[in-house]
């Protein structure tokens, strides 16, 4: 059960993210990438999903240089 809202919270924060990024803060996207991959993830987990090795540190170095991106986005924004 707290999976399933932890699903549902990565959805709605990849969401508002990327619909903010769409308004202008390109750097959001980062965001939503970052809690698209977290979604990929924990469905992978709550659906017994098997995946090659490594795979799922691939996708969370990728979600890290996102966010990363993303925060270094939202020091420089100066609205």
């Amino acid at each position: 059960m707290l999976l399933l809202a932890s699903i549902a919270l990565e959805i709605a924060v990849a969401v508002l993210a990327f619909l903010t990024a769409l308004r202008g803060r390109r750097y959001l996207y980062g965001l939503a990438f970052t809690f698209a991959v977290y979604v990929v993830y924990d469905t992978g987990r709550l659906f017994g999903w098997h995946v090659q090795e490594g795979a799922p540190s691939v996708l969370f170095l990728l979600a890290s240089a996102s966010a990363a991106y993303a925060v270094w986005g939202l020091y420089r924004d100066k609205t």
